[in-house]
């Protein structure tokens, strides 16, 4: 997750007044004379912004970056508009609109979904659109040193997945993650259900070049998949389980997100209603601040527990 750390009124205001000097610079750079000067310039600026984004993950105010991240989205997208090929704004937009879609969107949407169904059915199409405009980036992003990537995947996933690097490894993670995101939410959809193979093989192909993604990430998504499904349609627990020690390893306890998918995934697939209520307490009693680098999304996936909490009666039977 991409952000911004700012604080207070007085960070607010600073936060505006860097909005504005990047737009009137954006504007700038698309009306300098001379293409090769231009596409300099912003290759410069893209360069900037997307080793900067990562940034907001070390922020303590969720609402603040969830008004803060559509414009700088934008502002990528602008830029983009100059550069299409900018592997860096491609991977920032692959992974933003991706973040922002499901942080600020879907699980927003599962939020308000008892008092206001219409709403929550509206925000998770949306979701859904995002996470396909996040996809498209990320493939964007891959052909960009892999040409033809796309539409060999499904053609020959062996021989496409071949051909990826350690370099390639987020761009990879991001993509598959948007697609098997926009897949949850179109489940009765069974073209889109049909792709479901080729998002774990990517994934596999990640965990096999750079198990440390994303700090262990790539191993949430295997929770998840191993854990959200039964054994008859090829799930399983104890693989799940597998994956869950090794995001924790991995990120060296500092992620609470693998505490709180395994919760919503397995311990309710399999109704263990103790264990479900200790991990998501155990998720809730990390403090954010001990580990600035993760600290947003922790923020994120503690709110996440803490609803999840709240509908034990309805997700458990007994």
């Amino acid at each position: 997750m991409n952000h911004l750390k700012i604080s207070g009124r007085l960070g607010k205001r600073v936060f505006s007044n860097r909005c504005l000097v990047v737009l009137i610079t954006v504007i700038g750079l698309v009306f300098l004379p001379g293409c090769s000067v231009r596409r300099l310039a912003i290759n410069s600026l893209g360069d900037a912004l997307a080793k900067g984004t990562a940034a907001y993950a070390q922020d303590d105010d969720p609402g603040l970056v969830e008004q803060a991240i559509p414009f700088g989205l934008k502002t990528i997208e602008s830029l983009l508009a100059e550069s299409p090929r900018h592997r860096g704004l491609l991977l920032a937009s692959a992974s933003g609109f991706t973040s922002y879609s499901y942080a600020f969107v879907q699980c927003e949407a599962d939020y308000i979904e008892n008092a206001d169904l219409a709403r929550a059915t509206a925000m998770r199409a949306r979701a859904g659109k995002l996470y396909k405009r996040a996809m498209n980036y990320g493939f964007r992003g891959l052909e960009v040193g892999l040409p033809g990537f796309r539409g060999e995947l499904p053609r020959d996933s062996k021989s496409a997945l071949t051909k990826i690097r350690k370099k390639d490894v987020p761009l990879l993670y991001w993509t598959a993650v948007a697609w098997a995101a926009q897949i949850s939410l179109a489940k009765e959809n069974a073209e889109l259900t049909a792709d479901l193979p080729l998002i774990e093989a990517m994934m596999r192909r990640g965990l096999e070049l750079d198990e440390g993604c994303e700090g262990g990430a790539i191993h949430d998504f295997f929770i998840a998949d191993e854990g959200g499904r039964p054994a008859s349609a090829g799930g399983s627990v104890e693989r799940a389980h597998q994956h869950f020690e090794q995001a924790m390893r991995i990120s060296q306890g500092t992620r609470v997100t693998p505490l709180v998918t395994y919760a919503e995934t397995v311990l309710v697939g399999t109704q263990n209603r103790a264990e479900f209520s200790k991990m998501l307490n155990q998720a809730l009693a990390f403090d954010p601040d001990s580990a600035l680098d993760e600290r947003l999304p922790n923020l994120i996936a503690q709110k996440r527990a803490r609803w999840l909490l709240s509908q034990v009666d309805t997700l458990f039977l007994e």
